[in-house]
């Protein structure tokens, strides 16, 4: 199995349980090894008292994205840290793009940022996260 196809497979297994991940609506787009991009549509039922967007909507976007490519190389990864930039508002009927980037791969610890943009892509979001790299395996062959 080469690294894209193993890429694919942890992350379609990893969505297959995640029950907030898919309340949020989220959609895979695209993947690679240690890369994801995601894209979820921001429902009524996600507002706050404000009428825009709970900030643990685009949290948890960047959230599952930083989850489904730290663990994309098929070792089960953990967030060790994480933290969120709001810099424009998000409303009900924003689509929401969530990418990846690896800043750094290490045997135990990886960072990465995800950068979340609206449909307009404009960046509403800036998030940075920090995972534990165990030594646990999603598939016992790789």
């Amino acid at each position: 199995m080469n690294d894209r196809t193993l890429a694919q497979k942890v992350i379609k297994k990893m969505m297959a349980t995640d029950a907030f991940s898919q309340w949020l609506g989220i959609e895979v787009v695209d993947t690679a090894p240690g890369y994801v991009k995601l894209q979820m549509n921001v429902r009524d039922d996600m507002v706050n008292g404000f009428s825009v967007s709970h900030g643990g909507i685009a949290f948890s976007l960047a959230d599952s994205a930083l989850a489904f490519a730290s663990n994309s190389y098929g070792r089960v990864a953990l967030a060790l840290e994480n933290n969120i930039s709001f810099v424009k508002k998000v409303q009900p009927g924003d689509t929401l793009t969530a990418t990846t980037e690896e800043l750094s791969l290490g045997n135990r610890i990886a960072v990465y940022n995800v950068s979340v943009i609206n449909e307009l892509e404009e960046s509403v979001a800036i998030f940075r996260g920090t995972v534990y790299r165990t030594r646990e395996k999603h598939f016992n062959n790789k």
